[in-house]
């Protein structure tokens, strides 16, 4: 038997799982270029040298470097969603399922910093990339309607306070897990605390979770 049609037995990746790998390749080195030097200071060679890739593939994929950098941001804002919504709640209380939340929500930003790069950096251009985006509202508003299914069975049960807004609670947990971590290092300058310290970030989500608890219960 010859060995050209079954080769040696080894099965070849096929030209759409290359595609693929490149793809990902490219949004991953994107993802720390990005988070480091922020959009003006990106540069779209640095990228396909550190994907391994032709610079014609990045602009077949993405259409260039704003597509690129709206596809990052799609991409840390969907890990985030994706991983949220595979919380379970059914088994739980209302209280333990908001806090629960509000655990991996500051999990989730310790762990992932070029997540907080990325979102100050689009904040600082005013979410102008962000805005450009068809799939952002759509992976948000599934925890927003998470929330507020909790809220209202923790009101029924007579756990939670009335007229607490899903929204306005979920940004209130964001900043209690983003603040002190986007502003950490002028902050540790002026306090002369380390507050990138371990220790530091413990004692901080302790309280934050108090608060939030606090917040939230009807007999507070």
């Amino acid at each position: 038997m010859s060995r050209g049609a079954s080769g040696s037995g080894t099965a070849r990746p096929s030209p759409k799982r290359n595609a693929d790998r490149t793809r990902s390749r490219i949004l991953h080195a994107a993802t720390s270029e990005f988070s480091t030097h922020g959009f003006s200071g990106a540069r779209v060679d640095r990228i396909t040298k550190r994907a391994r890739a032709n610079p014609r593939m990045l602009y077949h994929y993405f259409g260039g470097k704003a597509g690129l950098y709206i596809a990052v941001l799609e991409h840390v804002l969907g890990e985030l969603r994706s991983e949220e919504l595979k919380l379970d709640f059914n088994h739980v209380g209302p209280l333990e399922g908001i806090l629960m939340l509000f655990d991996f929500i500051d999990e989730h930003f310790g762990k992932h910093p070029e997540l907080i790069h990325l979102l100050s950096g689009e904040n600082l251009l005013r979410g102008k990339f962000l805005k450009q985006s068809k799939n952002a509202p759509v992976v948000s508003s599934p925890v927003i309607e998470l929330i507020e299914k909790l809220l209202e069975r923790g009101e029924r049960e007579g756990v939670f306070r009335s007229g607490i807004h899903p929204l306005h609670l979920y940004v209130m947990m964001v900043a209690l897990s983003y603040f002190h971590r986007s502003n950490a290092h002028t902050l540790s300058a002026i306090f002369e605390v380390d507050m990138t310290s371990a220790a530091w970030q413990q004692v901080h989500h302790a309280d934050a979770s108090t608060m939030v608890e606090r917040f939230l219960r009807a007999d507070a």
